[in-house]
């Protein structure tokens, strides 16, 4: 296959690999066959259906390595499915009666792509499965190859997705300040929101590098600085359903004991809950374009310790958030290992006019390769059964 222009994409919520993704691909065509040209498409798929896009120039090709040292995405995000023709007309990305994937087609038929990268997540990349699947059918040659971006680690079947373990590590610091807090009132009930619609696999790593971090540390003994205070005394993600009666009796003891409570919460843990209540209220429910709730609306840690507060007596109750932070972070050498090892595989297989999402495949034998597109999924669940996590929650008393 000949490639000539090459078209990168970054859509969906942040994550700890955009902007490295970004810069590795420059780097592995740039070291191929530097007469291929780049662009960029703007805010995502909003850029592609308006046909706005940045051309990367022999000075950004030459200063890509700096890519690798920050978060964010240098081209920036959207969150568009091309399927939903009303939210595209509605935002003004396409003219009623246009069908949003014959324009995407048609601005890459114009701008003379070979190749489209998407780097996002489930919902980015199985929109770019249905573009994909469109330019197939309607005789495009194009070839688009994805890469795994999710802080939630949900995509099925990919083993690990670009930018997970740098979010964890940097909830895990997050906690160290929010943790804290327990000294700044008596009876303190602290709740660590973390992200995760409907896996808890980043809410357990977070915890689990937390726990570590507090195991290294050593306290002065018998000054009010009891290190049983600074650990986690309750990780609940969506994939278990605890008698929350009988952890409010348990966390109650901790509280009468050493005067806190510190709570890991997935963010999506507890949200059917409060989707019942509002629809049980007459109230609506809002969802984003892809159909799913809006956490961010609905706002789970602060109904999660309204339930709490009451039953463990806590006097001052603190509900912190570590998404955004952990998710603009600039990757760590783990993540940055393994989105090299991604980009390059994604340009070889563009090369080879071989579509796909590149990823470690969990249903063969954890081969990095370009997974099909229609093997691709959201929602893929933690295993709390996992020896790790189970260790975790032992240790913390909680198991």
């Amino acid at each position: 296959m000949t490639v000539r222009t090459v078209a990168l994409l970054t859509a969906g919520g942040l994550a700890p690999c955009l902007s490295s993704a970004v810069g590795g691909l420059i780097e592995k065509y740039t070291a191929l066959d530097p007469s291929i040209r780049i662009i960029g498409y703007l805010d995502g798929y909003a850029g592609l259906l308006t046909g706005r896009s940045v051309e990367v120039t022999a000075e950004v090709r030459e200063k890509a390595h700096l890519f690798h040292q920050r978060g964010g995405s240098p081209i920036g995000n959207s969150r568009v499915k091309l399927t939903n023709v009303e939210d595209c007309v509605r935002r003004g990305l396409v003219r009623e009666g246009q069908d949003p994937l014959h324009v995407a087609a048609e601005q890459l038929t114009k701008d003379g792509v070979d190749v489209l990268h998407t780097i996002g997540g489930d919902d980015t990349n199985t929109t770019a499965a249905d573009l994909a699947a469109y330019l197939h059918e309607n005789d495009y040659e194009l070839t688009v190859v994805g890469l795994p971006k999710t802080i939630d680690n949900d995509v099925v079947p990919i083993r690990q997705s670009l930018g997970a373990w740098t979010a964890a590590e940097q909830g895990a610091i997050f906690a160290r300040n929010i943790i804290a807090e327990h000294s700044s009132n008596p009876r303190m009930l602290i709740v660590h929101e973390v992200m995760g619609r409907n896996c808890g696999w980043l809410t357990a790593e977070t915890a689990r590098r937390y726990h570590a971090w507090v195991g290294e540390q050593e306290f002065v003994a018998g000054f009010g600085n009891d290190p049983r205070c600074w650990d986690v005394h309750a990780v609940y993600v969506p994939e278990l359903h605890p008698d929350l009666h009988a952890e409010a009796d348990r966390l109650k003891a901790v509280m009468d004991e050493i005067g806190c409570v510190n709570i890991f919460l997935s963010e999506g843990a507890g949200v059917d809950e409060i989707v019942e209540e509002l629809r049980a209220k007459g109230e609506e429910v809002p969802v984003d374009p892809f159909g799913h709730v809006q956490i961010d609306k609905v706002n789970p840690g602060a109904w999660f310790a309204k339930q709490f507060a009451e039953l463990v007596g806590a006097e001052k109750t603190m509900v912190q958030k570590s998404g955004y932070f952990s998710r603009s972070a600039a990757p760590n050498d783990e993540d940055l290992s393994l989105i090299r090892q991604c980009t390059d595989l994604a340009v070889d297989a563009a090369m080879r006019g071989e579509s796909g999402v590149v990823g470690h495949d969990e249903e063969r034998g954890d081969e990095l390769r370009a997974i099909e597109f229609p093997r691709i999924k959201g929602h893929k669940k933690f295993d709390a059964e996992v020896g790790w996590f189970q260790d975790l929650l032992g240790e913390i008393g909680q198991r």
